[in-house]
């Protein structure tokens, strides 16, 4: 599972610790992962119930939560008002239109393709919403998640070469 964060930091880190412990709680009492649906349930139940008190205040953090699980690959995003929604392909966080937009244009095509091609997607929905920011392996984090594959970051080589075969495609295809 992969969790990207956009809002306030300590309140994703705070989820963040509840989601590892649900999920150690459910893996030490059923001996299995914890169902990635159930899991972003009982976060939009907490963040819900953060609304109704008027002695606390809401969460201040939207979760793009990314996992393989038993059902198979799942993409949520869950607000602080306690919604939650599963997607193909989507972005959060600050100017993320122009990304949303290149995604939403694009998703139908992400079924067949391999991981590099997704990420390359990726980055070129990136790219889309950084217009005035290039792009570099000190201001991108690209996770992978894949059913024989644990969630792991890429490494500052494998994310340079991605970046510079990504722009390489960019500049083809302006050309």
């Amino acid at each position: 599972m992969g969790v990207v964060i956009s809002g306030m930091t300590a309140d994703a880190r705070f989820l963040c610790k509840f989601m590892r412990n649900a999920c150690l709680n459910y893996e030490y009492v059923y001996g299995s992962k914890h169902p990635c649906e159930r899991l972003i349930t009982m976060i939009g139940k907490k963040s819900q119930i953060k609304t109704s008190h008027p002695s606390k205040r809401p969460f201040g953090v939207g979760l793009l939560v990314g996992s393989i699980d038993q059902a198979g690959t799942h993409l949520f995003e869950t607000c602080p008002s306690g919604n939650f929604f599963e997607y193909v392909s989507f972005a959060i966080g600050d100017k993320c239109q122009s990304a949303k937009t290149y995604l939403e244009r694009n998703f139908e095509t992400f079924g067949p393709l391999s991981a590099d091609q997704l990420i390359s997607h990726g980055l070129k929905a990136l790219r889309a919403s950084a217009q005035e920011t290039d792009l570099t392996e000190n201001n991108v984090s690209v996770g992978v998640l894949g059913r024989d594959e644990d969630f792991h970051l890429l490494t500052k080589e494998e994310l340079r070469a991605v970046l510079a075969s990504s722009a390489g495609e960019e500049q083809m295809i302006v050309s």
